[in-house]
């Protein structure tokens, strides 16, 4: 039995008093009113062929409503039109029809799809010539003002784009393409302007198109360094980036739950036992290039880690058509060791066993004969871009069953209800979603802060581990009480 001294008693309380923060940690900031957007006139193409169910349409209206939700509607700031289309065109609305949000919104509520072919061709021309046309004051407006076009389509264009598009971008408009389901993607790269990857996305279903509203917020916004003008309620660190700011903590701290302050931890960088194990997809849909950045996404983790006998291990495992076990726990005792191992992975490329991969993470991966420590917390992170072509609900369940805390990231093409029913709970809070593999290294920095465990504060180790933080923090306390203490006795002064 440990006995800890007067002093050490002292320094406990006031770790516990105080709440200094341990490993960094971040969140996202809601953007509210903080994000500005340039003035743009923004048409959408909205494909409602027959194809495109009632269902999945009014997840199409949910994204167009969360993307204006985001912009400064007005007649001298942002105007919206929307082009609806099958086998024939129809203006929905305008850009000089609505000029507030509200309405807009309520115009987009009332939008019904048109059902049969899918001329895409003719209504991005319809777009070109009428809604930037001289009746929709397109010419009449200063020509710093943007013309954006969003085509969002499900299927294969009974006309040419090519031509039209070409035409599009050439007289200055810029064209975004989002495809659906089994749209042909040589089509939306035609359409798109260029960088393709900036204008080009997939989704595998309607269900997931929500995810590219941020992507198009981000897009329009202007402020690009919210941080700056000091408009954050960040206690220690202000990060931006576009629209948005993501408050973080100094070494040796980590984020509250309410995304601004900071408290005590540890976890990646703390004293608490973690058995890590990456479960990761390698199958074809993947491709050689985003692999290569499913490699560095896992670095990034690792490098947050503290790696020995008695702290982090980390495993890894491939699966495709069938799973590969890269690396078990405890093989490498090094941060650098196990980054180099993860360089060298070769990809799989193949099918998509998610449920098999599962079932070789609760059998093989966390058991003692693979490396895993009796008392340690386990901890899996399954990295998927697609659908799994076999059943994961049983294996999902039953790895939460044993107690595993599982972390769900999906990219492109992942569905989200096999993330839900693969991460624990609170759901929310252990699965991620991106639509471009360009963009994991953001859920690798969120990550970082969930993989955190809290340890006791009052354990000896953490004092003295913390000794030198809360002395700083004394000095810090000390120097405003001196600071206070001035200003109080110039007001007794006033009022004497």
């Amino acid at each position: 039995m440990r006995v800890l001294s007067g002093t050490s008693l002292m320094l406990c309380s006031l770790l516990l008093l105080l709440q200094a923060p341990c490993s960094p940690g971040l969140a996202p900031q809601s953007r509210g009113n903080l994000c500005r957007t340039r003035p743009t006139d923004l048409v959408f193409v909205v494909d409602s062929s027959r194809s495109v169910r009632p269902v999945e349409f009014e997840k199409v209206k949910v994204f167009l409503s969360q993307v204006i939700e985001s912009l400064d509607v007005g007649p001298n700031a942002t105007r919206v039109g929307m082009v609806n289309y099958a086998s024939t065109v129809k203006q929905e609305f305008s850009l000089r029809a609505h000029v507030s949000k509200a309405a807009l919104l309520q115009a987009v509520r009332r939008i019904q799809p048109l059902s049969t072919g899918t001329m895409t061709g003719l209504a991005i021309q319809f777009a070109i010539t009428k809604a930037f046309g001289d009746a929709e004051g397109g010419h009449s407006r200063s020509p710093d003002i943007s013309k954006v076009v969003i085509v969002v389509t499900d299927g294969r264009p009974q006309d040419s784009v090519q031509d039209v598009s070409a035409r599009a971008r050439a007289s200055g408009v810029e064209l975004f393409a989002i495809g659906v389901g089994r749209v042909d993607k040589a089509t939306l790269r035609q359409i798109a302007s260029e960088p393709q990857d900036e204008h080009v996305d997939y989704v595998e279903s309607y269900s997931v198109i929500e995810k590219l509203s941020r992507k198009f917020q981000e897009a329009f916004c202007v402020v690009s360094d919210l941080c700056a003008t000091g408009d954050h309620d960040c206690e220690q660190v202000c990060i931006s980036s576009p629209g948005s700011y993501t408050c973080a903590c100094h070494e040796g701290f980590t984020l509250n739950s309410d995304g601004k302050t900071c408290n005590v931890c540890s976890g990646g960088g703390g004293s608490s036992a973690t058995d890590l194990v990456f479960l990761i997809d390698g199958s074809k849909s993947v491709r050689p290039e985003n692999f290569e950045l499913v490699k560095k996404f896992i670095n990034q983790i690792v490098d947050t880690l503290d790696v020995s006998d008695k702290l982090a291990q980390v495993g890894l495992v491939q699966y495709s058509s069938s799973v590969r076990q890269e690396f078990p726990l405890g093989r490498f005792h090094t941060k650098k060791d196990i980054k180099a191992a993860v360089r060298n992975m070769s990809y799989m490329e193949k099918g998509t066993m998610t449920g098999a991969a599962l079932k070789y993470l609760i059998d093989n991966s966390f058991t003692v004969s693979s490396g895993a420590r009796p008392g340690a917390q386990k901890v899996g992170i399954v990295f998927t871009d697609g659908r799994s072509q076999d059943y994961i609900n049983d294996a999902a369940k039953k790895a939460k069953d044993l107690g595993f805390k599982m972390f769900a990231v999906g990219v492109g093409n992942a569905v989200e209800d096999e993330l839900r029913e693969i991460a624990s709970e609170p759901v929310a809070e252990h699965y991620f979603y991106t639509a471009d593999f360009k963009t994991i290294n953001q859920i690798g920095k969120k990550l970082q802060k969930k993989i955190c465990v809290e340890e006791d504060l009052c354990a000896c180790e953490s004092l003295v581990r913390f000794q030198a933080k809360v002395e700083g923090l004394l000095q810090a306390l000390t120097r405003k009480l001196e600071a206070v203490s001035k200003r109080l006795a110039i007001l007794e002064n006033t009022v004497v």
